[in-house]
């Protein structure tokens, strides 16, 4: 009993010490200032992260899209560990270098589609993707084309919170904090526009459309489009077949770089190594992160195709950007053994695998609960909305909190999973999980939706 008491204080003491010490990322910091944390991790196995007090909680979000091959991987902290008894730290600047990023670096262009076939390492997505944006229009000045400066991004995008990445990301909060946004450099475009975006004039929200976008703007001052292969934070959306491939055709067309946003979608989330792959699309620039180390340390880079490396290393002078962390190599080495895990042993058979489990058991959920609408799942990347009336596409009203409130519901049943604003709920558990463990996320799933739809009787 008196352990159990200074545990209990142990545990207060740490919530009082966040509140007053620990500005969180992506949270309401006043309710956070006043409630503290509701979990803080104190370890993890598997699918499974353990609260501090002892609870086990389903890891139904592989925490940020990003631990992959779940918690507690011993042979990647061996990894890290064995690293950094060599040499934990070494500066990729003035051209030094270390044998993990050079080693990874020659593992990724041998394993990324097409002829992408070289890196620049960053520390992660956000700064992943403003590193592509830089580098596009430094291209285009080497090339003698200084006035292709601007990005076509599109609706529901999420690309991150570094100031570039956020002005591209097309979500509104995102997109308007603090004034943040870069006047001139974004262009954005209504998403997944398949008709439009092969040509057809007729289709209703063509000047939506990214193809309206470049004869508006001009092709020549147009550096590169942006694509997340299938939109995460947005939504979950998966683009319509041809689509990726229409937005490929259209960038030769117009001589524009088509940059793929992998960061969710990368090491195996959709069944593919690469998200790309699924429609058979090369992109010219490439940008990685999260799932490339499962999130055991942190890691980004943009890879580029062989063209785009060779005008880059025709430039005589400093390459006047890049990162402290650039090329870390403990990160790199804990990438190469992550990626050889996800080899080795056949993750995305086991992708695949549950894939099916989870499209049936949101389909199950669709067919009992009438509030459940749009079910969609690629690899273990899945979503569904909410509708107070789903026959007239009728949403909730905000004040409601749908999703908010389901997962909350979750959460109270030891299942983390995220509300992607008031009508939308996202599952990406970790790529090693096996059927029992799908079915489990899907009842509790099942629990708190009946639980939700007795609470607004």
């Amino acid at each position: 009993m008196a352990s159990q008491v200074v545990k209990d204080s142990k545990i207060q003491e740490l919530i009082e010490l966040d509140k007053k010490h620990y500005i969180h990322p992506t949270t309401d910091p006043k309710l956070l200032a006043e409630e503290g944390p509701p979990i803080i991790f104190a370890g993890g196995e598997g699918i499974y992260a353990d609260h501090v007090n002892g609870d086990r909680y389903i890891d139904g979000m592989s925490m940020l899209w990003n631990v992959n091959l779940g918690h507690g991987v011993a042979e990647l902290a061996d990894a890290a560990r064995e690293q950094m008894m060599k040499i934990a730290y070494a500066s990729s600047f003035k051209g030094f270098s270390n044998e993990p990023a050079i080693e990874l670096a020659k593992k990724i262009a041998d394993m990324t589609p097409g002829d992408l076939e070289a890196v620049f390492y960053t520390s992660g997505g956000s700064e992943s993707n403003d590193t592509a944006f830089k580098l596009a229009r430094f291209y285009w000045e080497i090339k003698g084309k200084p006035s292709k400066k601007k990005i076509i991004a599109v609706s529901n995008a999420y690309h991150g919170v570094t100031i570039g990445a956020q002005t591209a990301t097309a979500l509104q909060a995102f997109h308007e904090f603090s004034g943040s946004n870069i006047p001139g450099l974004f262009v954005h475009a209504t998403a997944h526009l398949l008709n439009a975006e092969q040509g057809d004039k007729n289709d209703p929200q063509y000047e939506e459309s990214i193809r309206a976008a470049i004869e508006r703007e001009g092709a020549d001052n147009i550096a590169a489009i942006i694509i997340e292969p299938v939109q995460g934070a947005g939504g979950v959306n998966i683009p319509p077949e041809g689509y990726l491939q229409a937005v490929r055709k259209l960038a030769d067309e117009h001589d524009i770089l088509f940059i793929a946003d992998e960061v969710i979608c990368g090491f195996g989330r959709t069944g593919t190594m690469f998200g790309v792959e699924n429609w058979n699309v090369v992109p010219d620039l490439m940008s990685i992160a999260k799932g490339i180390t499962s999130g055991y340390s942190q890691l980004g880079a943009v890879v580029m195709n062989k063209e785009f490396r060779d005008t880059l290393v025709s430039f005589e002078g400093v390459l006047a950007h890049g990162f402290t962390y650039s090329g870390h190599p403990t990160a790199c080495a804990v990438a190469l053994k992550n990626i050889e895990m996800l080899e080795r042993d056949n993750v995305l058979d086991n992708v695949k695998a549950m894939e099916k489990v989870m499209r049936d058991g949101l389909a199950y959920l669709k067919e009992k609960h009438d509030i459940v609408t749009n079910t969609r799942v690629i690899g273990l990347l899945a979503a569904f909305d909410l509708r107070e009336d789903r026959e007239n596409d009728k949403t909730f009203a905000p004040e409601v909190k749908a999703a908010p409130t389901i997962v909350d519901e979750c959460f109270d049943r030891k299942l983390i999973l995220r509300p992607l604003g008031m009508d939308r709920i996202a599952i990406a558990p970790p790529l090693i999980i096996n059927k029992e463990e799908v079915e489990k996320i899907i009842a509790i799933i099942d629990e708190s939706i009946t639980a939700f739809k007795n609470k607004i009787k």
